[in-house]
């Protein structure tokens, strides 16, 4: 049996070649998503650092309205921005509210719970969105091995179909065939490797993401703490 790709294919059997095909496709999935997240997430960074750093000064300057523009100016392709920018329109909206007593109210308003509430629901879905497409890469991780397990496993069968059928014993009989057979296992392998890896990448991205936000969002808080106190 010859070790090239043209003449694997070409001795593959049928069920072997729609493995492959199968894995092929696994394959393709797995770098169209690598490539995308990767230009996504590198894109977040960029604009979450150079976000962070002119926050930092409009709440230095105690410019609320400043930070507010700020964020929604930076929204895009910015999932920091995005959090705060809800946390700041929630304070906005809700000093406004502070200041409105009517038949109407309803009760004692805690701002900072729904600058809180606001966050947490705002993360949450920017998170999901930084996730999107890894479920595929995790399944592909899991499933690929399996897949190219089962090409094996139906090439050996063969093997011994043929066997018995011709009558023909001994390992140089059944080389050829076995070696086809653990082929698709070795597609199978290559194809899972690399999604494993890709996969813990991108989650370690999100957690260092959710660190950030976590971090920039109690910065706001701690500022809003601050501010109030004086007022007070």
């Amino acid at each position: 049996m010859d070790f090239n790709l043209v003449a694997l294919w070409t001795q593959t059997s049928v069920p072997g070649k729609a493995v492959i095909v199968i894995l092929a496709l696994m394959a393709i999935y797995m770098l169209a998503i690598s490539v995308e997240r990767f230009l996504v997430f590198t894109k977040a960074r960029g604009n979450s650092l150079a976000f962070v750093e002119k926050l930092m000064a409009k709440l230095s300057a105690k410019d609320i309205k400043g930070a507010l523009s700020l964020s929604q100016a930076n929204k895009k392709a910015n999932p920091i921005a995005l959090v705060i920018e809800a946390a700041l329109r929630e304070y906005s909206e809700g000093l406004v509210a502070l200041k409105d007593v009517g038949p109407d109210d309803i009760g004692d308003f805690d701002i900072l719970d729904a600058v809180n509430r606001s966050i947490d629901r705002v993360k949450e879905r920017e998170v999901a969105d930084l996730k999107k497409g890894l479920g595929g890469l995790a399944t592909i991780a899991s499933a690929a091995p399996f897949v190219g397990l089962f090409g094996t496993v139906v090439g050996i069968i063969n093997v011994f179909a043929t066997m018995k059928a011709n009558g023909a014993g001994g390992i140089a009989a059944v080389a050829g065939g076995i070696g086809e057979a653990l082929i698709t296992t070795a597609f199978g392998l290559v194809v899972a490797i690399p999604a494993v890896m890709v996969f813990n990448y991108f989650t370690n991205a999100i957690d260092s993401f959710v660190v950030d936000m976590n971090e920039v969002s109690s910065e706001l808080i701690s500022y809003m703490l601050r501010e109030g106190r004086k007022a007070a």
